[in-house]
C-alpha cells in the first residue's frame, strides 16, 4: 500500500451544528451555539453558559434497532453513535452490510463516563431496586462502550482501542489512527472522541473556578480566546468522527478524498518546568509540534493556518508563544490563526476531533472560519503573531497546509499536520 493517509468521511455533533451541512455553515457564518442554562442558574453555579448541541436523539433510529434505542440512556455514547455512523456513510460505506471488516480498526475515545447515569445507578441501589436497573447499565458505563457500539454497528474487525487522554483525547485518537494505517496495521480506520457534560461534571470545573462567568447575560460571548477579557473557557458536549484510509485502498474503491494526513506526534510533558497537572510542559508542547512537522517532512514555513487548543484562559499567550518558537515564525511571519472554541466551547475529550472536522472543512472549502468575540487580542500575542494573524471575520484564503493542536490535563499533547490533497 501507498502508506498515504487520507481523510474520506466525516461525521460531527457539535454545539453549533449537528451533521457536516449545518456545521459548515456555523463555521463559515461565525455563529455560536453556547447558551444559558436555566438549570445551572437554579444550582447557583458561577458559571450559567454551555455549548450543548441541538440532538435529537430520534436520528439514531436510523442507524440502530428499537431494542437498542430504548435501552441507550447515555448522550456521549449517542452523540458518538450519530457522528460515527454519518462518518461511514459520508465515506462511502453501508451499516447493515453483515461484513466483519477486517482491515479496519477504530479509535474512538472519551474521558468521563456519563454521571447522571452513575447517579441513577447509585439512588437505585440505594433504594434497593437494583432489579430495576436492567441489563443494558454495564455496557454504558464501560469507558469503551463509544467505542464497542461503533464497532458492533460498523462491523469494524483490525484494532478496537479507547484512548484518553482528557483534552487531547480526539487529536490523540486521529495521530494514533493515522500511525495503525501508517505502519501497515490497518488499511482503514474510523477515528474520533465524544464528551458529555452533564450538571455533575460541569459543576466539578464550576467548583475549580476556571469556568467563564462574567457573560452568562451573553452567552454567545462568553468564550473569548486571546481575548484581554477572556475569564476563562466554556464547557461543551458533542462528538467528532473521521474515516482515515490508506490512499491505495481509497483509489481503489473510488472514495471522495477531503485532505491527507501529512504527519502528527503525541506525546506528555512529564509535569516538568511549566508542566503541572493541568498545565502543559512548554517544552513537550514545542517538542510535540516538532515531532509532528518532522514526522509530515514539512517546512514551517509552508503552514497556512494553526488551528489552537487557545480555550480563553491566561494559557492561550504562552500557547502562541510555544508555537512560534516550535516553528521558529514570528510578527509577519507568523502564520493566521483561529480557535473554534469562540463558537462553540471547550469540549474536552470531543474538542479535538470536532475540531479537526472543523480544519478539513477549511481546507476542503479553501476559508478561515473566524475567531469570534476577539475584539481585544491579548497584547502579548498581538506581538508575537501580528493582528493580521488574528482573524475576526471569515476569509477566503487558499490553503494547503494546517497544523492542529491539543493539550489535556495531565500534560499530554497531540499535534497533527493536514493538507490539501494533491496526487
Amino acid at each position: 500500500m501507498s502508506r498515504r493517509v487520507v481523510v474520506t468521511g466525516l461525521g460531527v455533533v457539535s454545539p453549533n451544528g449537528v451533521g457536516v451541512p449545518a456545521f459548515l455553515h456555523a463555521l463559515q457564518n461565525g455563529i455560536s451555539g453556547l447558551k444559558f442554562i436555566p438549570l445551572y442558574h437554579e444550582l447557583n453555579f458561577i458559571s450559567q453558559v454551555s455549548g450543548l448541541p441541538d440532538f435529537d436523539t430520534n436520528q439514531l433510529k436510523d442507524y440502530i434497532s428499537d431494542v437498542t434505542y430504548h435501552g441507550l440512556k447515555v448522550k456521549n455514547i449517542s452523540y458518538a453513535i450519530k457522528a460515527a455512523a454519518d462518518a461511514w456513510i459520508d465515506a462511502g460505506n453501508r451499516i447493515y452490510d453483515g461484513q466483519v471488516h477486517k482491515d479496519t480498526g477504530c479509535v474512538f475515545g472519551n474521558s468521563i463516563c456519563d454521571t447522571d447515569l452513575m447517579k441513577h445507578v447509585i439512588t437505585t441501589i440505594d433504594a434497593k431496586h437494583n432489579r430495576k436497573l436492567g441489563s443494558r447499565v454495564v455496557e454504558q458505563l464501560m469507558s469503551s462502550g463509544s467505542a464497542a457500539y461503533i464497532t458492533g454497528l460498523l462491523g469494524i474487525g483490525n484494532r478496537v482501542i479507547t484512548n484518553s487522554a482528557a483534552c487531547a483525547t480526539g487529536s490523540q485518537a486521529v495521530v494514533l489512527g493515522y500511525e495503525y494505517i501508517k505502519s501497515g496495521i490497518a488499511k482503514r480506520m474510523l477515528v474520533g472522541s465524544t464528551e458529555s457534560v452533564d450538571t455533575f461534571i460541569f459543576g466539578t470545573f464550576d467548583a475549580m473556578r476556571i469556568l467563564s462567568r462574567k457573560f452568562n447575560d451573553a452567552p454567545e460571548k462568553a468564550s473569548r480566546p486571546m481575548s484581554a477579557t477572556a475569564g476563562g473557557f466554556v464547557a461543551g458536549s458533542g462528538a467528532g468522527a473521521l474515516v482515515l484510509e490508506d490512499l491505495d485502498y481509497a483509489l481503489a474503491r473510488n472514495a471522495t478524498i477531503y485532505a491527507e494526513v501529512l504527519g502528527g506526534a503525541t506525546n506528555a510533558g512529564a509535569q516538568l518546568g511549566t508542566g503541572t497537572m493541568t498545565a502543559p510542559n512548554a517544552e513537550g508542547v514545542i517538542n510535540c509540534i516538532t515531532d509532528a512537522v518532522n514526522n509530515s517532512n514539512i517546512d514551517p514555513k509552508d503552514i497556512d493556518l494553526i488551528s489552537g487548543h487557545l480555550t480563553a484562559t491566561l494559557a492561550d499567550k504562552t500557547e502562541v508563544e510555544n508555537w512560534s518558537k516550535a516553528l521558529n515564525r514570528r510578527g509577519e511571519n507568523f502564520p493566521i490563526i483561529n480557535s473554534l472554541k469562540s463558537m462553540i466551547g471547550h469540549c474536552l475529550s470531543a474538542a479535538g476531533s470536532i475540531e479537526i472536522v472543523g480544519v478539513i472543512l477549511q481546507i476542503m472549502h479553501q476559508f478561515v472560519h473566524p475567531n469570534i468575540n476577539l475584539e481585544d487580542p491579548v497584547p502579548e500575542i498581538i506581538e508575537i503573531a501580528g493582528l493580521k494573524s488574528l482573524p475576526v471575520k471569515t476569509i477566503n484564503k487558499q490553503l494547503n497546509i494546517v497544523a492542529k493542536a491539543n493539550f489535556g490535563f495531565g500534560d499530554v499533547n497531540a499535534c497533527l499536520i493536514f493538507s490539501k490533497y494533491k496526487k
